[in-house]
This record gives structure tokens, C-alpha cells and sequence, in this order.
């Protein structure tokens, strides 16, 4: 599931193949931009804001992607077979004489003047992973709404930009408190954002992400997240699951009913 760090890992891998090298090939499926030509334009970086990536190109234009719940870019050798899923999903292909970039399912693909960059990421609050990252502004744009759950205003990336649905679920339990806590009732709600940081600067580099503490391989990846019907790793208690959000927009929480404390459904 792509979040802060998975979209952090994906354009080091763009970056690499792409920064730097002349486009050959430019293919992008969506229909509002489908005639537009970027061939023999140098790419000149990608770089990650929270779960977007920003593919800046000669002449001021920047290819604006995100990766959703289901979104990914391969990078691919010349002569590599495309594994990234069939036809009908790719939704862009940026091609140098070296590599190969295609983007599978993206549900956001637009191109943009690279001055116009602030009218898709300029509402995000500070990057977890990020040079703008500020712990504190982002602790002022969660305490805004005091009465917000706090699983809610995790996931709200105007609030801090780059936490998902596993962190939301994850940072909870790090706090002791279920994702339906209000957040002005959080105790020490700098820690846990000092945590959120650490969490996901961990995984960055990671082929797997793991927010348990310990490394041995036969511990599972996460300590709620996913793990519905089974025992917490802390206590033994029985892992549950509900949804939580808004109509439309529902998400599976997971929490420990013995370990959080806190409202539930």
C-alpha cells in the first residue's frame, strides 16, 4: 500500500534511471493529455511531496503523478520484460535510451507548468520525509480540530503529509490510544509525531516496511495493522478491525482492545 515512504523509495528509482537522460519516448494514456509531446526534453529530477511525485522536465513542465491505493512505477532495461501488471493499467511511459518508466493504475496523471506546482501540493502540510518538514506546524494543523478523531487527522495530509492507513493504524497503537480518540485528548501529542517521523524515515530505505521494533525475521511487519483475529504482540488480546472515515471514503482500522484505550465504534 503506497504511502510516504513507498512514494519516497519510487522516486529514487525514477530519479536514477530518468534525471539527467533525454526522453525518447513519452507516452501519456489519459485523455486530456494524451497529445502531449515531451520527446527530446531532459528529465531534470523527481522528486517525492508526501504520497505525490513531481517528474520536473526541460522547458518548465512538471508530470504530476500519484500512486493512489493501487499505483506503481517499474523501471525497466531495454530489453526487461514489463511485469507491472496488463496493458490496459499503464497509465504513462517515459522511456530514455537507457530505462524504461511506466506508470501502472495511476488514479492522477496531469501535466503542469513546474511554476504551477503549489495548486496540486500546496495545500499538504509539512513532508515527513521531506526538507520542509516541521514538527511543530504540523502539531498546530493536527490540534486545529481538537474534536477530530485522531485516525482521521492522521490520514488528513494537510495536517502532515505522507502517513497511510498501515501508519494510522500503526502510530495508534505506538500511542496507547484507539483511532477514535479525539486528538485534543491525546497525551502528549508531540511525541506521537515525533514518532511518525521516525517511523517512516525507518522505512524509507527498507524493501519491506516494518514498524515492530524487533528485526528478527520471523516477527510479523506490523503490530495491528492487518492482523484482525490474532493475538497482540503485547498482550495476547485478540486484534480487532472496523472501518473508520467518512462515507465514501472508509478505511480498515485496526487496533488492540486491551492495550489502546479510547473510544471504538
Amino acid at each position: 500500500m503506497p504511502e510516504g515512504d513507498t512514494v519516497w523509495q519510487a522516486a529514487q528509482r525514477l530519479h536514477t534511471a530518468l534525471a539527467g537522460h533525454t526522453l525518447t519516448r513519452a507516452d501519456l494514456r489519459v485523455p486530456r493529455f494524451a497529445t502531449s509531446d515531451l520527446t527530446c526534453r531532459t528529465v531534470l529530477d523527481v522528486t517525492p511531496r508526501g504520497k505525490h511525485l513531481l517528474t520536473r522536465v526541460e522547458g518548465g513542465l512538471t508530470l504530476h503523478s500519484h500512486l493512489g491505493m493501487e499505483g506503481a512505477w517499474k523501471v525497466y532495461a531495454p530489453t526487461e520484460r514489463w511485469r507491472g501488471g496488463p496493458t490496459h493499467q499503464i497509465r504513462a511511459i517515459l522511456g530514455t535510451d537507457e530505462r524504461t518508466a511506466v506508470g501502472y493504475r495511476l488514479p492522477v496523471l496531469e501535466l503542469l507548468r513546474t511554476q504551477d506546482e503549489a495548486e496540486v501540493v500546496g495545500h499538504l502540510g509539512p513532508d515527513l520525509l521531506g526538507p520542509d518538514w516541521d514538527p511543530d506546524e504540523a502539531l498546530r494543523r493536527l490540534l486545529s480540530t481538537p474534536e477530530r478523531p485522531l485516525g482521521e487527522a492522521l490520514l488528513d495530509q494537510r495536517n502532515l503529509a505522507g502517513i497511510g492507513n498501515v501508519y494510522k493504524s500503526e502510530l495508534c497503537f505506538y500511542a496507547r490510544v484507539t483511532p477514535w480518540l479525539p486528538i485534543g485528548e491525546l497525551p502528549a501529542p508531540e511525541r506521537l509525531v515525533a514518532a511518525a517521523k521516525r517511523v517512516l524515515e525507518a522505512n524509507r530505505d527498507r524493501p519491506r516496511r516494518r514498524t515492530t521494533l524487533r528485526e528478527r525475521a520471523p516477527t510479523p511487519l506490523a503490530y495491528v495493522y492487518g492482523r484482525a483475529g490474532r493475538p497482540c504482540l503485547r498482550c495476547g488480546t485478540t486484534i480487532r478491525h472496523a472501518e473508520q472515515g467518512d462515507p465514501g471514503r472508509l478505511r480498515p482500522t485496526y487496533w488492540c482492545p486491551h492495550c489502546q484505550s479510547g473510544p471504538t465504534p
